[in-house]
């Protein structure tokens, strides 16, 4: 059972979705505080691998009782390291980027879930969203 803490919004109609992971998240205190509270922005993050590890970066966490922090830092994601290959190949594969979709609680702990996605173009939301409306109207008739 998980609870959704934050969503990224945007992903869904910016980018075009292939594949999704679940990572939990190496975090400090004050950051584990300030996410309960609620106080996270997963608008433009994204995820990038350094030395064969996977961060997620501009994740906003807002500082926890006018404290100091870096608000924005670079996030390591803990996956197994056969699904950190999987997604390396992918990546080189289908030329794709990772982003962060939903920041969720799950089994008491903090979740992030990423996506393996391309970039759509003007013309791909445009018929994307002719699709949802036309589904939208589908579900009202039937």
């Amino acid at each position: 059972m998980s609870k959704v803490i934050a969503k990224n919004k945007f992903a869904t109609s910016d980018y075009e979705i292939l594949d999704k992971y679940i990572a939990g998240m190496e975090l400090q205190g004050w950051e584990v505080k300030s996410i309960r509270a609620g106080n996270v922005n997963l608008k433009n993050s994204f995820c990038s691998f350094k030395k064969n590890e996977l961060f997620a970066s501009n994740i906003h966490i807002s500082s926890w009782m006018l404290e100091k922090n870096e608000e924005f830092r670079a996030r390591k994601l803990l996956l197994h390291k056969n699904e950190l290959l999987k997604i390396l190949t992918k990546i080189e594969k289908y030329r794709c980027t990772i982003i962060p979709l939903v920041l969720l609680w799950e089994n008491n702990k903090i979740k992030l879930e990423i996506a393996l996605a391309k970039r759509r173009n003007k013309v791909d939301k445009r018929q994307a969203i002719k699709e949802a409306e036309i589904k939208k109207r589908l579900h009202k008739i039937c």
